[in-house]
């Protein structure tokens, strides 16, 4: 009997209209199991009633709930293992870094970075044992000095830092480690940020409207660029199917910025990318 090609593939923050949901829907479409991990299980309505869909109740910054998905993906493959592990979940922060809530940015790093870590801590020997593959979800942001995204962006630079590392020290292992640097995306994750609030006092109130704008997808320059979040998930899909590892560049204007980051000096690609004539706007007291 011929060995059945299907494999197991855990996403972790697949609510609707997100890029974890997208992915599940790839993945699903090409006849693999799908153990698709949301905090919010009435929140992943778009995939729930889909074929060989596994909704898990998971936050990525609860060891107990991790060690749930741990058991119940062992149950469900009979301990054969995992084959893919999708760390997705994240969430975003807008505000100029010198007046943002300090507490709200440990927050954010205990879902993008933290969480990203305890998932792949707690399901490597499950990966090892299938000589499974890990993708982490990064962003074009953790490379891009791009003003009022200084959190989000610095968590995406600390996950593609550790992905990268992963990459070399699994690979020994029998582990491969794709990073996704995704560029802008047509998808729900900014529907999920908090409404950004400039005090009357801060120093940036004169350009309260350009930090409002880093909330609205596909505004400014480089909104033409965005790429719908169903067609970034087949192509991430095929990546991983097709056997790429290390950094893969998808999304709007992703291998512009692979291309400009890798041709310019440091400081001309900064300034090339951010729009100036929007800062020369601060008046600083």
């Amino acid at each position: 009997m011929a060995q059945s090609t299907s494999k197991t593939v855990l996403i972790t923050g697949c609510s609707n209209g997100g890029i974890g949901s997208a992915l599940a829907i790839a993945f699903q479409k090409r006849g693999h199991h799908i153990f698709a991990g949301v905090r919010n299980p009435s929140k992943a309505s778009d995939i729930a009633s889909l074929l060989n869909v596994t909704i898990l109740q998971l936050d990525v910054t609860s060891k107990d709930s991790i060690q749930k998905a741990v058991d119940t993906v062992k149950a469900e493959t009979h301990g054969r293992g995992l084959d893919v592990l999708i760390n997705n979940a994240g969430h975003g922060k807008i505000g100029p870094l010198v007046e943002v809530d300090l507490s709200a940015g440990r927050e954010l790093f205990e879902v993008n970075y933290w969480g990203m870590l305890s998932m792949t801590q707690a399901f490597a020997p499950l990966l090892i044992r299938a000589h499974g593959t890990i993708v982490n979800i990064s962003s074009t942001g953790g490379i891009v000095h791009t003003p009022w995204i200084g959190l989000y962006s610095s968590s995406k630079a600390a996950v593609t830092l550790a992905s990268e590392t992963l990459r070399l020290e699994l690979e020994p292992l029998g582990v491969r480690v794709v990073t996704a640097m995704v560029g802008v995306t047509e998808s729900k994750f900014h529907d999920n940020l908090a409404e950004v609030v400039v005090r009357e006092d801060s120093f940036y109130k004169s350009v309260e409207k350009y930090i409002q704008m880093a909330r609205m997808p596909g505004q400014g320059r480089v909104g033409r660029f965005t790429m719908p979040v169903e067609r970034l998930a087949e192509r991430l899909c095929s990546d991983v199917l097709g056997g790429k590892s290390g950094l893969v560049w998808r999304g709007g204007f992703s291998t512009t910025v692979c291309l400009l980051k890798a041709l310019l000096p440091g400081w001309l690609f900064v300034g090339a990318y951010i729009p100036s004539l929007m800062m020369k706007l601060i008046r600083v007291i």
